[in-house]
């Protein structure tokens, strides 16, 4: 059974950081694209950023690029998305994936996490 736990969220400042990660167990990540999204009250869950199998394609949405970086460490069974210059609107609960293909769509995502709550206060 695979299992996909997130951490690292909080409260933070706007401008401030977080580091949030996803450990993988049941399954070895480094045979899958791996993927971050988020949900905020009211809204879809929406593409965050998401890295293929091996680490060298990333991709992200717009609005977090040159903020985001994802990576991924197979030792670990882990991803990461480590997220600068923080702003209010990326205040979410953020989910990891694990699917078959780095992509924005959610349908491309077999396994997810329960996600961990990222507030940013302005």
């Amino acid at each position: 059974q695979v299992q996909l736990v997130e951490s690292g969220g909080g409260l933070v400042q706007a401008g401030g950081s977080l580091r949030l990660s996803c450990t993988a167990s049941g399954r070895t990540i480094s045979n899958h694209a791996m993927g971050w999204f988020r949900q905020a009250p009211g809204k879809e869950r929406e593409f965050v950023a998401a890295i293929g199998r091996t680490g060298v394609s990333s991709y992200y949405e717009d609005s977090v690029k040159g903020r985001f970086t994802i990576s991924r460490d197979s030792a670990k069974n882990a991803v990461f998305l480590q997220m600068n210059s923080l702003k209010s609107e990326d205040t979410a609960v953020y989910y990891c994936g694990l699917g078959h293909s780095a992509s924005w769509f959610v349908g491309h995502y077999d396994y997810w996490g329960q996600g961990t709550q990222v507030t940013v206060s302005s």
